[in-house]
């Protein structure tokens, strides 16, 4: 089988690279089954810090590989693939996901960036739900999209299918920061740069409290973030943290 996703490693970052640029990086069961294991490799090894998700060539990736499903349904197949999963590893797992949006992104592809923890693109990139252009609806990657950029907007992007580039993205919450192309690849490692500084055992936490905190009510929320917090200070990093700041020195983190 070809080699669809390339995996590497450099100072505490993984790099996860969707490498099918002939398919448009599409969400084959190859790839998305190369991806699983990718992306469960970074989340294994210690001493990664977070993990860049992106693409090769100049699409970050188009959504469903249409051949296959088209093949599939024939088949009496059933539909979505491995994309659920996807999904749920890259928004539940320990460790922060960076999307690095090289290029275009259409349907399932915007699924895999709103998963993310943060999204970089270019202001150039393109983006759009094409779904009810051939026939179906944006159903599995509506639940992350949703999350980050509500009902308003999904309304639209979703009924009408129309493309939409970067700085609108940036606008509506899907990505963090849209930036000039030429810019890209500094932005996301001044982002890298910061994560490396962190606990890793304090970005597992963040994912945790921003994934916990919206779904509660206000009083709720504050009574379970008391106990999270009580809890995190008494924990190996926190202490080391808080000593290192103190004696004006690097922390040395429970996982290296």
């Amino acid at each position: 089988m070809a080699d669809l996703v390339r995996y590497a490693e450099d100072r505490g970052i993984a790099t996860v690279t969707l490498d099918s640029p002939e398919n448009r990086n599409a969400l084959s069961t190859a790839l998305v089954g190369q991806l699983a294991v990718a992306l469960e490799r970074a989340f294994a090894v210690e001493t990664v810090r977070a993990i860049v998700l992106t693409g090769s060539g100049s699409v970050f990736c188009s959504g469903a590989d249409l051949r296959e499903q088209l093949a599939a349904n024939e088949a009496a197949g059933p539909g979505g693939g491995g994309l659920p999963a996807i999904i749920r590893m890259i928004r539940s797992g320990p460790k922060p996901v960076v999307a690095r949006v090289n290029g275009h992104a259409r349907a399932g592809g915007i699924g895999l960036i709103a998963a993310a923890d943060i999204a970089i693109a270019p202001e150039t990139a393109t983006f759009a739900f094409s779904e009810v252009r051939i026939g179906v609806v944006p159903a599995i990657i509506a639940v992350p999209i949703m999350e980050r950029v509500g009902r308003t907007a999904a309304s639209d992007l979703f009924l009408t299918g129309r493309q939409f580039d970067g700085t609108t993205a940036a606008s509506i919450g899907l990505i963090a920061r849209a930036v000039p192309a030429e810019e890209l690849d500094g932005a996301v490692e001044e982002c890298v740069g910061a994560l490396r500084l962190a606990s890793p055992a304090a970005l597992a936490a963040c994912k945790e409290l921003i994934r916990t905190v919206p779904a509660m009510t206000f009083e709720e929320a504050l009574d379970w973030a008391a106990a999270f917090s009580a809890r995190l200070f008494q924990g190996e990093d926190a202490r080391e943290g808080m000593a290192a700041f103190l004696e004006k020195r690097k922390p040395r983190w429970q996982a290296e």
